[in-house]
């Protein structure tokens, strides 16, 4: 198997950012097609399994604040099908660092989140 592809990291790389840009603007229908059916998403106080459960979810939800800012954001390849994504996310005006996770898989529809974690830790930065 091949680790860390450049092609595989690029065309994840590039789902990756279209769905931060769906999320940053608020886009609930965008940010939900990048979610396989099933995905289980894991946020810092909800969770979701499954499309339904994550549509009911965003849609109850506020847009993000304003100024959001990405960190040491990091794409790893495991073969041309599966891949990680980590990042450090933060606000203006806060210290703290979120920490935010997904698997990603490539399915017959494109490159789809499956997993993901969102949390911030209580002590602030890190």
């Amino acid at each position: 198997m091949e680790i860390d592809r450049p092609d595989v990291i690029a065309e994840v790389g590039a789902a990756f950012e279209a769905y931060e840009h769906a999320l940053v603007i608020n886009d609930v229908d965008a940010i939900l097609s990048f979610f396989a059916p099933r995905a289980l998403r894991y946020g810092i106080a909800d969770q979701q399994a499954g499309l339904e459960e994550q549509a009911r979810w965003r849609r109850a939800q506020g847009a993000l604040p304003p100024g959001r800012r990405l960190k040491d954001t990091e794409i790893r390849a495991y073969g041309v099908s599966t891949a990680t994504v980590t990042t450090l996310f933060g606000y203006p005006g806060s210290d703290v660092l979120g920490r935010q996770s997904q698997t990603w898989i490539r399915l017959p529809d494109g490159w789809r989140i499956v997993h993901a974690h969102v949390s911030e830790p209580a002590g602030g930065l890190s």
